[in-house]
């Protein structure tokens, strides 16, 4: 059976925070929304810029059940579910999966250092145990573990697999894989440090899972967008280095320090980071308003830009 191909813009959502510390499920639904509105295609809840590695398991297994409620079959949504062995990792898949999910997203399980050729066979046993979509996040920055090519592409013969995100500098990887005609949709980070975008749309690659999207969905809908014609690859560049600096300050700190902030600053419901991680302020925080108004965004979406006094 041919996997249904994702492309365009597959944001990483931040998970908004009520100022009591319990997650917002309204905030939630008003995001979601905002995304579907404004050209998103696909959203991910619980990735790294959703803090997912500071939810407790009764969070976790309580925002797949109410956000799950709140898809639509314009803008699919995708859990992370990775857990911290093969075992965790299937139940939070089956859990997802019953509980409506259209997908699940998966990293090397933190901390552990595994082999590459044991976290080939963990996403194998993974996608053996369920028939929901799978994605696999490349990213060994977070996880240590670093998938060469052939291991990925070995992994994409599995019917269930059907996104990969890549966060490494190599585009020669994002090549070979675009190369194998997996029938995965292949998609990069958006940090301008890593470069991936402008080779990886340029060859053929599919989309971006990012995180500026949370701030800027419609002008990364368009670097997302596939190259069929002259006029995807011209649109492409005149939205990409026009926003180059909104991207390079969503890197400006540890994914999602920086564009959480940004986003309390902006009158989004996004809450607070949860500690030990701070949000940012002063100059730090200002910068980002700043390109947000140089850049229209604040008019176009209408954000209601603070104080910064009241930011902090």
């Amino acid at each position: 059976m041919a996997k249904k191909l994702m492309t365009g813009s597959f944001v990483a959502l931040i998970t908004p925070f009520n100022k009591d510390g319990s997650v917002d499920f309204a905030a939630f639904r008003t995001l979601l929304k905002f995304h579907e509105d404004n050209g998103t295609s696909a959203i991910l809840i619980m990735g790294s810029t959703g803090e997912t590695s500071m939810l407790s398991p009764e969070e976790k297994k309580k925002i797949i059940v109410e956000c799950a409620k709140m898809k639509t079959a314009k803008m699919p949504i995708f859990f992370g579910c990775t857990g911290n062995n093969t075992e965790s990792t299937i139940a939070s898949v089956k859990f997802a999966k019953d509980n409506g999910a259209d997908g699940a997203i998966l990293a090397a399980p933190a901390y552990i250092c595994a082999p590459e050729a044991d976290i080939e066979r963990f996403f194998l046993e993974v996608a053996d145990a369920t028939d929901l979509p799978l994605g696999i996040y490349n990213n060994p920055p977070r996880v240590k573990s670093d998938l060469h090519w052939d291991n990925l592409i070995r992994i994409f013969k599995h019917p269930n697999y059907v996104v990969h995100k890549e966060s490494t500098t190599r585009v020669g990887q994002v090549a070979q894989i675009l190369a194998a005609k997996t029938g995965v949709a292949v998609m990069c980070c958006d940090s301008p440090n890593l470069g991936l975008v402008v080779p990886t749309m340029s060859l053929g690659g599919h989309g971006t899972a990012n995180m500026t999207g949370n701030v800027a969905p419609g002008e990364v809908a368009t670097i997302s967008t596939p190259w069929k014609s002259y006029a995807e690859a011209e649109g492409f560049k005149n939205a990409y280095l026009g926003l180059l600096p909104l991207l390079h300050y969503t890197y400006s700190a540890i994914n999602p320090v920086a564009v959480k902030s940004l986003m309390k600053a902006l009158g989004m419901p996004a809450g607070d980071l949860r500690k030990p991680l701070s949000g940012l302020e002063g100059e730090a925080l200002a910068k980002g308003l700043r390109i947000v108004q140089e850049l229209g965004l604040d008019k176009k979406y209408g954000y209601n830009i603070k104080p910064l006094s009241v930011a902090a």
